[in-house]
Order: C-alpha cells, then structure tokens, then sequence
C-alpha cells in the first residue's frame, strides 16, 4: 500500500471545496453513498488529478452474530474496484440484529469477550475472502461498556490481527470518545497494539455534554484529539491520516486550516527511536491482503452456532432496549444506555429528514417534524434503512390522519403514493399489523 499523506472525507456538500483545498493528498468517501457506475463528477475530477480514494463501509456490522451479507461484501468490493482503492474500511460493530430484525442505524460495541472475538474473526476472514482489496477495520467511539468484558481493547484489537492478518483504521478522535465515556487510556491502547498493522489514521471533532463525549463529527477537531494524533505519532509514522467532517461544514479556510493543523503534527519530526513505520507498507508487511490471511499458519477451525447464538442474544436484548424500549439488560448502565437511546432517535429523525428533505416542508417546519418524528420512532424501530423509514413514517401519519391540515394530508398522500406506488393502507390494517407483532 502505497503512502496516503493528509486527507479528508470527501462530501457532496464540501465536494467543491474539496477540489480546491491545496496539498491534499486524498479522500474517503462512504462506501454506501456513492454508486460505481455513476460516479459522481468531483470524484472523478479528483482521480483524473491522480487523488487516491478509499471507500469506506458503514453497513456491513462485521462485529454481529450473524454472517456478513454476500450482498454487501459484493457491493463494497464493487466500489473498490470502481474507485481503483488501495484497500477498504469498515468498522469493529454491529449494526443490527436479525431475530428481533432490528437497525441501529449506528455503530454500536461488540463485547470484548472471547465470544464476540471468535465471532468477529470468522466474520473477518469471510470478509476478506470476498474483497479484492486489503481491508482495514476502525476502532469506534462508544457510550458505554458492555458488562462481564474478558479483554481489554489494546487486547481484543491485538488478538484480531494475529488471528486474521487485517489492518487497523485507528481513529485517535474515538480514542478520546472512549477515555471520557469509558475510561479507557489512549496511552495504554496504542501501547498494546500492534502498530505495524496499522493502515492510516482518523482525526474528528466532537463535544462534551453532561459528562458524555459525543463523536459528533459536526464540530472542529479539539486540541486533546490533536495531542492523541501526536501520541501515535511519536511511536509510529502512519502511512495516511485523514479529517472526517459530516455535518455543520465550516468555511473552507477553516477545513483548510484543520487540514494544516494536522500535518504540522504528522511532519513535527521523526517518531521516536524503534518505532514502526507504516508508510509504503505492502501487503506482506502484515500478513494482510485477499484470502483468509490467519497470521498464525494454521487453518482456523469454525465457530460454534452456539458461540453465535450467545451473541446474538446478548446483542438483541441491546439493540432491543436502546430502539424498541424493552428493559435495559442486567450489567449495563442504565442512565448511559438511555443517553444512547435518545441519541439513535435523534439521529434517526435527522437522517430521515436528510434523505427525505419534503417532510419537514409538508409537516409545518424541522420542529414539527421532530415532535411527530420521535413520537413515530418510539413505538415503530427500524427494521430497515432510512429510505424505508421515510416511507413507514409517512405511511404512519397518514394511517392516523395526519396531518391535521387536510392540505398538508393530500401533499404529504401524493409524496408517499409517488415513492410506494401504492395507496395508504386503511387504519384495520395497520390494527393487523399491530396485531401480528404482538403475537410474534
């Protein structure tokens, strides 16, 4: 893999700015955002300059009991070659569960335990069989701890790449997410770690709101991330750092200068004497690449359905108390676990309103959808993804006459007849369903 240098998460809102920033080196774009027959036109521009681009997924939630989906391990592969990419990311999470079939619609932790790890190993090498790229994994920003943890994440991170070979995405800004809500040393984890598997860096905003630290990356990249960038630095000279941005761009003199912050800190002077180096790794260097890639010779024996079973419980009842309000499971920290919950929520409502921007508009306004889109969201989890929830919550409204404006009713009616190609269903059919669930 050749050196990355400084980059930035490329977005359509910041797509112009992005093709001006000067020196820089490349871009991420999410995997799932962009379509590898139509491309969109930035994108090529910035390949055309000979600018790298690295896909990096969201949805594959290797970190789940179950399997990953051949569908899009296929589709991220797809992107790569697309892209031309020099390797693929995606993250150590689940994302869903399949009995409840639930969505988070976020990254959440998989318990560092010795079950979680042998299914996420498996995960892994079925990944890696399928990609036709290297594939690094990120590190995630957390809210809480699972109980009964049996390693510690400079462990768990550890162990993953001795038994699979992958790459690290090391995401120092998660690092710091995971001190404040969790605990946990920065120092200790990149101690641990083995930083010859490392493939590049992430750097990100956040904001602290009531003790909790929220990985935002919405807003400027604070000082102590800056310090963590300067952590690893001193052990390891990585072969790309990145700046991710999501929400609430700044002006692009300010992206410029966050971008200039960066570097300064990647090219303040040699890491210290006998650390690593990942710049112009190959594959070799790690024992990563395509194919299973076991770092320890041997061939590794499959993991029990029961294994997965045990996982897959513990991650159900989770997901199930964070989107569809059942208990909070023992061991947990039940005020961080209704933080999250209020957070997923409240990401859900603005992700729904970005893919389907007219709702807000037929609705009376961001504040009344908000109302009507929580109260929606409490009793309806999503099963799905955003488009689909757009759909259901209209179809909800409309079920139980809303809105109240018959104007508003007959826009909002055309607006979901034009995307479901279909008629509201009657209220004795929502009853149905309604009632079908509960006997499920």
């Amino acid at each position: 893999m050749a050196h990355l240098g400084v980059g930035i998460g490329w977005r359509p809102e910041i797509a112009d700015a992005v093709e001006r920033l000067s020196g820089l080196d490349w871009v991420e774009v999410v995997a799932e955002n962009v379509c590898p027959g139509h491309l969109p036109d930035s994108l090529l521009r910035l390949r055309e300059r000979g600018t790298r681009v690295v896909p990096h997924g969201v949805s594959l939630g290797l970190g789940g009991a179950d399997r990953p989906d051949p569908a899009k391990l296929a589709a991220l592969g797809e992107r790569a070659v697309a892209l031309g990419a020099p390797l693929v990311t995606e993250h150590i999470a689940f994302v869903r569960t399949t009995s409840p079939l639930l969505e988070a619609g976020h990254l959440l932790p998989v318990p560092r335990t010795r079950d979680a790890l042998d299914v996420l190993c498996e995960n892994v090498r079925i990944a890696q069989d399928a990609l036709p790229v290297p594939l690094a994994l990120e590190n995630i920003a957390a809210l809480f701890s699972w109980p009964g943890e049996e390693l510690t994440e400079g462990q768990f991170l550890t162990e993953l790449v001795e038994r699979t070979g992958v790459r690290l995405l090391i995401d120092v800004a998660n690092l710091h997410t995971n001190r404040v809500n969790r605990g946990e040393d920065p120092a200790a984890v990149l101690d641990a770690i083995p930083l010859e598997a490392l493939a590049y860096v992430h750097v990100a905003g956040g904001v602290e709101r009531g003790g909790v630290w929220h990985d935002t990356h919405a807003h400027p990249v604070p000082p102590v991330v800056l310090d963590l960038l300067a952590e690893l630095r001193s052990r390891v000279e990585p072969a790309g750092v990145l700046l991710e941005r999501d929400d609430d761009f700044p002006a692009e003199a300010e992206l410029a200068g966050e971008l200039a912050a960066i570097r300064a800190v990647v090219t303040a002077g040699p890491a210290a004497p006998g650390a690593a180096s990942t710049a112009g790794a190959t594959d070799t260097d790690t024992g990563s690449g395509t194919g299973t890639g076991t770092g320890t010779g041997t061939e590794p024996r499959p993991v029990e359905e029961s294994t997965r079973t045990r996982v897959a419980l513990g991650q159900a009842a989770l997901l199930s108390a964070l989107v569809a309000g059942t208990p909070v499971p023992e061991g947990f920290d039940r005020r961080r676990i209704r933080v999250q919950a209020r957070a997923l929520a409240a990401k859900r409502a603005d992700v729904v309103a970005k893919v389907a921007p007219e709702l807000p508009v037929i609705l009376g306004g961001p504040q009344a959808y908000r109302e009507a889109f929580l109260s929606y969201a409490k009793g309806r989890p999503m099963t799905s993804g955003y488009r689909r929830d757009a759909l259901d919550f209209a179809e909800d409204l409309l079920i139980r006459d809303l809105p109240a404006d018959p104007a508003a009713r007959r826009r909002l009616t055309t607006w979901w007849q034009d995307r479901a190609g279909a008629k509201p269903p009657r209220r004795i059919v929502r009853w149905a369903r309604t009632l079908v669930g509960r006997a499920a």
